[in-house]
């Protein structure tokens, strides 16, 4: 797992989602499995189903849409069957790529909304901006990366500006 997977499960966790990473679906006869979803999450309170592939790849955006239109086609037949079995066959499934950028005026990729890494990170930080300092409201340390970012941002005693 990558260190942007790592940071977009922990941030899916973090905000209620319950999540999967880096899981195989599709196991074939033969052996091996049709794909590796990078991160599936299900948020149980508003029923929201997000699938989220990312990449630090420098293809082509012609390579990348056949590459995660086939990635994002696996998840459709396989999320509601073998990683969130629970859910009604009819569950809306948000998909989401995220690159290292997403040009201005590209919105999507193989149906999925396109988002840059950077844009990503600000959410992320924009959102642990609103909590308090680390000795008065510590991110769980189940969340390494999200805790690292607590401390950089904020501070451990005096919020860092």
């Amino acid at each position: 797992m990558t260190h942007l997977e790592q940071l977009i499960s922990e941030y899916y966790n973090w905000t209620g989602f319950l999540v999967k990473q880096n899981v195989k679906v599709g196991r074939r006869g033969e052996g091996g499995w049709d794909m590796e979803l990078d991160v599936v999450a299900y948020h149980p309170h508003d029923g929201r189903l997000v699938h989220v592939e990312a990449s630090l790849d420098a293809h082509s955006w012609e390579r990348r849409e056949e590459r995660y239109a086939k990635k994002f086609s696996v998840g459709e037949k396989y999320i509601l069957k073998e990683v969130f079995t629970w859910l009604p066959a009819t569950t809306a499934i948000e998909r989401v790529a995220i690159f290292p950028s997403a040009p201005v005026g590209r919105t999507h990729i193989a149906g999925a909304r396109l988002r840059s890494v950077d844009s990503f990170v600000k959410e992320v930080r924009d959102k642990i901006l609103t909590g308090k300092v680390m000795a008065k409201d510590a991110i769980p340390e189940q969340y390494p990366l999200l805790r690292t970012m607590q401390l950089t941002l904020l501070g451990y005693h005096r919020r860092l500006d």
